[in-house]
């Protein structure tokens, strides 16, 4: 089963998601909108980080997933 991760780092203000094993990760680029892009060793994007994300104190991230048939 394919499982994505999202992880929000409250103090770093990273909003991280995993779309593959981080265990996978090569390199990582910047791409110059404050967003990170984790890579497998073939090219492939399997997880991106975006900086400065910020949310109200007293508001709560919430995550909410839609699958669409292909």
């Amino acid at each position: 089963m394919a499982q994505v991760k999202v992880y929000f780092d409250k103090i770093g203000n990273t909003l991280t998601v995993w779309l593959d094993d981080p265990q996978k990760e090569y390199i990582a680029e910047e791409t110059g909108d404050e967003v990170i892009l984790m890579k497998d060793r073939e090219g492939r994007v399997i997880g991106f980080e975006k900086l400065n994300f910020k949310t109200a104190e007293s508001e709560r991230v919430q995550v909410a997933f839609e699958a669409m048939a292909a």
